[in-house]
């Protein structure tokens, strides 16, 4: 056991498995000689060479493109789109193509591929570079997809994620990139679609996932002081979603506050809302908070943006509201 960033971890992950399966390669902007925007891919290209630690062209189409064509001719690339951002540009791919295409064929092909992009709001990086759009992405079937909260979880979910037959979206919060967690030094693996109860309580269930499982955890502790304990659930992916954990959660205390670093309208928490009032209205006693970023593009100046991001504070507030 030693501790490790999530940066770390997942490259211990790619590390690993491209050391068990000579199939598995990583491809994207600056990931070999540059060693990677985010340095998750560092030392990479010195040990595997050029041929599966691959430089692409400045496209996000051309990188999710290639993924798909080296997936269905059995290759298993990892294509880091550098941040999410620049996803947009390689939606048709991804949505039309990685997504649906075991679908539409019938099964004679697979995409065994993983999208690995940076996410999260934040530092002063400007409107158009501060996106978390994973439910945007969680909206097509087809694809997986995958936020990990911290670096055991990150180390875990990747390895499942490049061994699985199916696309997976996995998306790394920037901000949880320096953050450390013990990570054992024997192999462990996470299943795709399994959530995981971060904190248990009774009073509250606040559903979230990536950077508002922090918020949520700090919450908790000032809630705690106040004689009210809040169980954190962390859903981990958003495609499939663990909805019998949420429920069960759910059924315990009876209350739900719901936290994510995404825009509200058509979001994370409508969506966990709906299924709740859907499938657990006799067990509610209040109505559903969320708590999430302000309804507007984020602005630079930086008191400006921290107020526009949700916080350990907000999710305190929305609890209290709750109960």
């Amino acid at each position: 056991m030693k501790n490790m960033s999530m940066r770390d971890a997942l490259r211990a992950a790619l590390h690993e498995e491209m050391l068990r399966d000579e199939t598995v390669f990583v491809m994207g902007e600056e990931v070999g000689r540059w060693q990677g925007t985010h340095r998750v891919t560092r030392g990479l290209y010195d040990e595997f060479g050029a041929r599966r630690v691959r430089d692409t062209p400045i496209s996000e189409m051309a990188i999710a493109g290639a993924a798909v064509g080296a997936a269905m001719a059995g290759l298993r690339p990892v294509a880091e789109l550098m941040t999410i951002n620049f996803a947009f540009l390689s939606l048709d791919a991804m949505v039309n193509h990685a997504a649906k295409i075991h679908y539409m064929f019938n099964g004679q092909f697979k995409v065994p591929l993983v999208y690995r992009a940076a996410t999260g709001w934040g530092n002063q990086a400007t409107a158009t570079h501060s996106h978390s759009p994973e439910p945007i992405f969680a909206h097509f079937p087809g694809m997986f997809l995958g936020v990990p909260s911290n670096a055991y979880d990150a180390k875990g979910m990747l390895k499942t994620a490049i061994r699985d037959d199916n696309p997976v979206l996995f998306t790394e919060v920037i901000a949880l990139y320096p953050k450390p967690s013990p990570i054992p030094d024997e192999e462990y693996l996470i299943p795709i679609g399994q959530g995981d109860i971060k904190r248990p309580g009774t009073d509250v269930t606040i559903v979230t996932y990536g950077r508002g499982v922090e918020w949520s955890l700090d919450a908790a502790g000032i809630l705690a002081k106040e004689g009210v304990e809040a169980e954190v659930v962390d859903v981990r992916w958003l495609r499939p979603l663990d909805l019998p954990l949420i429920l069960s959660s759910f059924k315990k205390t009876n209350r739900c506050v719901v936290v994510e670093e995404s825009l509200p309208m058509y979001s994370f928490g409508s969506e966990i809302a709906a299924q709740l009032q859907e499938a657990a209205f006799d067990y509610m006693d209040a109505p559903i908070k969320r708590v999430h970023a302000m309804d507007l593009p984020l602005p630079y100046a930086r008191t400006i943006e921290l107020m526009a991001l949700p916080n350990a504070q907000k999710v305190v507030d929305a609890v209290r509201e709750v109960l």
